[in-house]
């Protein structure tokens, strides 16, 4: 029997099929061959034993958080009460265009801007919006609605950026544990604990437990490179260019002419630089 993986709770894996949610066990296979299933797998399970004989192939998968066969992510991206993270911002669109996810930025907490800060942060989210990005403010429920419409979502991003409030408003049958930010930390508070997902709109979406950090080293530089996708826009003369220290590197000279946001260069570079 096919089914879905929706919940996974240390080695209890509630699968959903046509008979209903069924909590299953692993054939110990997987463990040998190096498999770990994940939220979002298509499954071959054999109801009568509540056993998952088999993981059928994944149209993409991640590992921090982990979750399988998802098409788009909503990032979520406190303004403030956590800071911006441009930084951060820039790794998990980076991270997502790797594993061909669309990265939806979604922004939280903009009425604690001040007028200051809010036409800074505006003019930075206008850029991402002329590379193709879709920006929303977490107040747009109808919007979200509907781009959650039809699709498998992970929603993800910094710690107490409000992933678990967002959810929330969008249904709040769910009731998700949140909490108030740790102000001696200038962080959140880690409140989502498990994997799990949900359907809503006609379409699923998860909930993840939120991070703040992000490593690469296991891709290749080259990937890193190509996830920057307003690059390609300005072509070097030498394909092989890392837009590093090259002279004559038309990316360079488009961040000289403000072609290109100087501060997702200089995130490219460090994250360009620590492989």
């Amino acid at each position: 029997m096919k089914g879905q993986i929706i919940r996974i709770i240390s080695d209890l894996y509630t699968v959903k099929t046509e008979e209903g949610k069924i909590p299953c066990k692993c054939r110990g296979i997987f463990r040998k061959m190096h498999i770990t299933p994940l939220v979002g797998d298509y499954v071959i399970i054999t109801p009568e034993k509540k056993v998952i004989e088999q993981i059928l192939p994944r149209k993409s998968e991640l590992y921090r958080p982990k979750v399988a066969n998802i098409n788009q992510a909503f990032i979520i991206t406190s303004l403030k009460e956590p800071n911006f993270d441009e930084n951060l911002l820039d790794k998990l669109i980076l991270l997502m265009e790797i594993h061909n996810i669309k990265p939806i930025i979604c922004v939280t907490k903009k009425d604690l801007l001040n007028e200051e800060e809010s036409e800074r942060i505006n003019k930075i989210l206008d850029y991402y919006k002329k590379i193709g990005y879709t920006v929303l403010v977490n107040t747009e429920i109808d919007k979200i609605k509907k781009l959650i419409s039809n699709n498998t979502s992970v929603f993800t991003g910094q710690t107490g950026a409000g992933k678990s409030t967002l959810l929330n408003k969008i249904n709040p049958d769910w009731n998700l544990e949140t909490n108030e930010i740790s102000h001696a930390l200038g962080r959140g508070k880690h409140t989502t604990r498990v994997v799990e997902l949900f359907e809503v709109e006609n379409g699923q979406i998860m909930d993840t437990p939120g991070f703040s950090s992000l490593e690469f080293e296991n891709i290749p530089k080259e990937q890193i490179k190509e996830g920057f996708v307003e690059f390609s826009k300005f072509p070097c003369e030498f394909k092989d260019c890392s837009h590093t220290k090259e002279h004559e590197c038309s990316v360079k000279k488009a961040v000289i002419d403000n072609n290109i946001l100087e501060t997702r260069y200089e995130n490219y570079l460090k994250i360009y630089q620590s492989r």
